[in-house]
């Protein structure tokens, strides 16, 4: 499907975003967030359905495609990326919308939703797993644990080196094709390995790996518990639909089973397609939206 053509957008958080914008800006609006590897390029088969009645907006985030790459890796704390989205809609004279994110795009969306109430009034989560579900699974569940040792070797500094020339025809096949049912080739595998030959940019989107303070033991390790996993976690507040590939080899379904108590107000749609749902199954993630009434 046709992706609209991006717009150049400083921030007041002081990066630039190239962003996707469809439809009425008087009509409801919509924010869709991307994860890793990935770009606005995530919502293609979702984005045009939507703008039908909606104002999407659907930026490159930082560090991603030609968005701006600060340097250093605290410049990709869930903070600044957070301060990114807020600073967005305000550039857009956006004030509550509905925040849609799939995989690190979900992980901001599920911080977004607790921390700006304000800003944040329905929440739709694409395969991405709640903050607190995952810390606590990471400790408790020896599967999922195993299941998320890539976010160690992504913390590895020595491997951006590689990331070059043929290194990101491996990384395209090994991290993203393999995982998707339908093969990505033609247009939309050069417009992937265009975006991730960008100067610093498999660097800048390892570096939300890297900032993150989500603690992955090793299979074998046992550190200390952090305190928080033994206490009371706020709820999210709003209307939340979590859309559910249920294939996903990375993040195990505990994850979604084990939400109620923390998302009161919850819709889950579970569906046939791996981790990267919005590529394997975008009509099916559109009729989930649709169902839910977004």
């Amino acid at each position: 499907m046709t992706l609209p053509a991006l717009r150049r957008i400083a921030l007041s958080t002081g990066v630039e975003l190239d962003v996707a914008i469809a439809g009425d800006p008087t009509q409801p609006p919509v924010i869709l967030l991307h994860g890793f590897p990935e770009s606005h390029r995530t919502w293609r088969g979702i984005l045009p359905d939507l703008a039908r009645d909606h104002y999407v907006v659907a930026p490159d985030q930082r560090g991603f495609a030609r968005s701006s790459k600060p340097d250093g890796v605290e410049a990709y704390a869930a903070d600044a990326i957070l301060a990114d989205l807020i600073a967005l809609a305000d550039r857009l004279a956006i004030d509550r919308f509905t925040l849609v994110g799939h995989d690190w795009g979900g992980a901001i969306a599920w911080m977004a939703a607790l921390a700006r109430p304000d800003r944040v009034a329905r929440l739709v989560i694409v395969n991405a797993p709640h903050p607190f579900l995952f810390q606590r699974a990471l400790f408790d569940d020896p599967a999922q644990r195993a299941a998320s040792q890539y976010i160690r070797r992504f913390r590895d500094t020595t491997i951006d080196q590689g990331l070059t020339g043929a290194g990101l025809e491996r990384f395209f096949g090994s991290t993203f094709a393999q995982h998707v049912t339908q093969a990505i080739a033609g247009p939309d595998k050069a417009a992937y390995l265009d975006e991730w030959a960008q100067p610093g940019a498999m660097t800048a989107m390892l570096n939300w790996y890297r900032a993150s303070g989500v603690i992955v033991p090793a299979p074998d390790e046992v550190p200390p518990r952090p305190a928080f996993l033994d206490r009371p976690f706020p709820p999210v507040t709003q209307d939340t639909l979590v859309i559910w590939g249920i294939r996903d080899r990375a993040l195990l379904p505990a994850l979604v089973d084990d939400l109620g108590p923390y998302v009161p107000r919850l819709t889950v749609a579970k569906i046939d397609a791996g981790h990267f749902v919005p590529w394997e199954a975008p009509e099916a993630v559109v009729a989930a939206m649709r169902d839910w009434r977004i």
